[in-house]
């Protein structure tokens, strides 16, 4: 539910507050026109990034052109559905448990009807924008800042989305089996290396929407999303994946608190996209899937240890980050 524009108009107006241009009735009559609802325009635009987030996942993980279609399609389905369920909180409270029965269910129809699937990671990838990953790693920054409470309701928020979306998705793999339907699941990654830093493009224009970023910002959420997982990627490649994603949270860090030192606006326009493709939220749902699965936690682990390990690393990054150059403040 993240909205960079409404986010910047807010700091905008405490700013004129505080430097008198607005009285406090002003002031706080400009902070409740911003809660108007989205238009169909904005909803439109919500809904081709859960499409284009979810094919850009699969490109970058370099999926076979078939587990790309099938992503893309998969996921705006599930942004028609949490569009949905907006205004309907008896909807709201289930459709994580409902993406994970449509992503499930039509990802295994694709891969026993049409031709084998990538399975599990096609799901993961229908789903990312649902991932929980921002949301771990803002609990595990308050639990380290000594904010307790904050940090443990905002732990379990996000491990009980991961648990709907796995019940979902096993619920629809199972309906399936027991009507006699198997899937071909295949392990195959062919594409080249330039898909993949296309689908580094399509993923950030997908986050710029997906976070509401004002029309002005779109090119700087954009370069702030490509800058962090190049960064990492590379940085990876050169001294070990948590080390790369360390750097990648360093830089973006300094950076998004530079600018807003300079601009007097928000930093998160560059932090939240910069760290949105490092956060482990589909390594958390692949931990939990692969232990439902085969029935044995032994086989989660490594994904697990791979989750803690980004997670350790990513805070690191913002705290050493907060450290070199402080920020403007909390936005």
């Amino acid at each position: 539910e993240t909205s960079l524009y409404k986010l910047c108009e807010a700091d905008r107006i405490v700013e004129l507050v505080l430097a008198g241009q607005l009285d406090l009735a002003a002031g706080h009559a400009a902070l409740r026109a911003l809660e108007r609802p989205a238009d169909w325009r904005a909803n439109l635009q919500q809904v081709a990034g859960f499409g284009v987030a979810a094919a850009s996942v699969a490109g970058l993980l370099r999926l076979p052109w078939l587990d790309i279609a099938t992503a893309a399609v998969i996921g705006t389905l599930v942004g028609l559905l949490v569009i949905a369920s907006r205004g309907r909180p008896n909807m709201a409270e289930a459709d994580d448990a409902i993406a994970g029965i449509l992503a499930g269910g039509l990802a295994a129809l694709v891969a026993t009807f049409v031709a084998p699937l990538n399975l599990n990671t096609v799901v993961i990838a229908s789903m990312i924008v649902l991932m929980p990953g921002m949301a771990l790693t803002n609990a595990f920054s308050e639990l380290t800042s000594q904010h307790l409470i904050s940090g443990t309701a905002r732990m379990f928020g996000a491990l009980a989305t991961l648990l709907k979306l796995t019940v979902g998705t096993m619920i629809a793999l199972i309906a399936l089996e027991m009507v006699g339907l198997e899937p071909q699941v295949r392990a195959w990654r062919p594409q080249p290396y330039w898909v993949e830093w296309c689908a580094v493009v399509t993923a950030s224009w997908a986050f710029a929407a997906l976070f509401r970023a004002g029309r002005r910002d779109i090119l700087l959420v954009m370069a702030a999303a490509i800058t962090g997982y190049t960064i990492s990627r590379l940085g990876g490649q050169w001294l070990g994946s948590p080390i790369g994603v360390f750097l990648s949270a360093l830089v973006i860090t300094v950076a998004g608190n530079g600018y807003a030192q300079w601009r007097n606006r928000p930093g998160a326009l560059i932090r939240v996209p910069g760290i949105i493709m490092l956060v482990p939220g589909s390594t958390s749902l692949r931990t939990l899937l692969v232990a439902v699965q085969q029935q044995d936690v032994v086989a989660g682990q490594q994904a697990a240890i791979t989750v803690l390990n980004v997670l350790l690393a990513l805070i690191a990054g913002l705290l050493v980050g907060n450290l070199l150059l402080p920020a403007r403040r909390s936005l």
